[in-house]
């Protein structure tokens, strides 16, 4: 049944009614009531936070109400990025479709450089995507299956990386899984076992999505290459994360987005093509973007678009280009190394602390291995994040996993405050 805590209505799914009433019983007394969460946080913070914490978190409204630790998943609108969206409504009010020539075709080049700016690509080498999954389909078109039909996908890789390729079955795409031993890594010995002179290609992500551990991409980029078989990396949770340089890591595509740490929203993503690459692929998704001359309005013929350019699709969503070049400006001013950083000293308190407390992590303990996503094991994680949503964190969760991700705006009180409100959900957790 659904029980009231502190003011929230939570509804366990599928707990026990004995783990029902004890986790209910040990949330309320971590819970703060709705009353009392801003003084809380704005005292918490204040005396944790240094002069350049306070501007990073100024940026993001939602600060002020919420310990926010989903950044893996959206992170915030920030104000910069609210007022570049106004922006882009004032020039649709006022211009209509006059400001795609005054305005914004020039922004949506101008998020090309901003991209390769961050991968360290040509622009040349970056299509401007919906999504994730619109990349990655638009890559898995170009393969020859007939002369290579393995695909090499791993068991701990986000939904879409193994469903592009399964959708081509009919083309004699073979989907073969490489498992991870311990649900947290792959080790590229299982990698390297699988691919072989039957290999298309390895598409597998930079981070995994579950447990934040960074593969070695340039390790597997070789593997692939020594093969001859190509290295599609999802790299969504990563870019923005971790310093990455794509032309010295030897992947051939790429695909991501801005909506996690690159702070843009959702609605824009990106591919990244090797030029070499890029210029002999024939992909068979394709859209009107796609060509070399778009306004030419030519329906008889197909002329590939330059470089990676030839895998873009149709008119694109422009209020997600101003939003995602807002982020990009935020993230070029504190610098990703400087993120980075941040990340692995927030990180490493909540890890510290969730082992300190008894829990079973499914993350690297180590910050050194992974980007800022913390996995907590719980037999119910949807009634635990939504009693942490009531106590005003926010966080997420996956089959199985509380998933807790901060950014570079949190603090250290932040992850303390959040350990403190999940020592009780692991204690009914081990109760049931």
């Amino acid at each position: 049944m659904p029980r009231r805590v502190k003011g929230a209505v939570v509804s366990p799914p599928s707990i026990s009614r004995t783990l029902a009433l004890n986790y209910f019983a040990l949330c309320d007394s971590a819970v703060l009531r709705p009353d009392q969460r801003t003084g809380a946080l704005e005292l918490g913070c204040s005396a944790a936070m240094d002069e350049r914490e306070r501007a990073w978190r100024s940026e993001f409204p939602i600060t002020d109400r919420f310990n926010y630790l989903n950044n893996c998943s959206l992170t915030p609108l920030h104000r910069r990025g609210r007022k570049a969206i106004e922006r882009f409504a004032s020039e649709w009010t006022e211009q209509g479709g006059r400001a795609w020539y005054d305005h914004w075709i020039g922004e949506y080049e101008a998020l090309r450089e901003d991209l390769a700016g961050v991968l360290g690509a040509s622009v040349n080498e970056i299509a401007i995507e919906p999504n994730v999954s619109a990349g990655l389909v638009g890559i898995a078109s170009t393969f020859d299956y007939a002369k290579r039909s393995k695909v090499v996908v791993s068991d701990l890789d986000f939904p879409t990386d193994g469903h592009a390729f399964l959708a081509v079955a009919d083309r004699g795409a073979r989907v073969e899984f490489v498992r991870s031993p311990d649900r947290v890594r792959v080790p590229l010995e299982l990698f390297e076992r699988a691919v072989d002179d039957r290999t298309a290609a390895v598409c597998t992500g930079h981070v995994y999505f579950t447990t934040g551990w960074i593969q070695d991409i340039r390790a597997l980029a070789q593997i692939c290459h020594r093969k001859g078989a190509v290295l599609v990396v999802d790299a969504y949770q990563s870019i923005g994360a971790i310093p990455f340089d794509v032309a010295s890591s030897g992947v051939d595509y790429l695909v991501g987005g801005t909506l996690k740490w690159l702070m843009g929203g959702p609605g824009i993503a990106f591919l990244y093509a090797r030029g070499s690459v890029a210029e002999r692929a024939r992909p068979s998704a394709v859209g009107w973007w796609g060509v070399k001359e778009p306004f030419a309005f030519d329906v008889e013929h197909l002329d590939y678009g330059t470089g990676a350019r030839r895998f873009e699709y149709g008119t694109p969503a422009v209020a997600a280009i101003y939003a995602a070049r807002a982020g990009l400006e935020l993230v070029a001013e504190i610098g990703i190394e400087k993120v980075r950083e941040r990340h692995k000293l927030l990180s490493q308190r909540l890890v510290d602390g969730a082992l300190d407390q008894g829990w079973t992590i499914r993350c690297p303990r180590d910050a050194e291995e992974r980007t800022p996503i913390v996995t907590l094991e719980h037999a119910d994680p949807a009634a635990a994040v939504t009693a942490l949503r009531a106590a005003g964190v926010i966080c997420d969760n996956r089959p199985g996993l509380i998933r807790l991700s901060p950014h570079y705006f949190n603090t250290l009180e932040e992850m303390d405050r959040a350990l403190a409100l999940l020592e009780p959900l692991r204690v009914a957790h081990a109760v049931a």
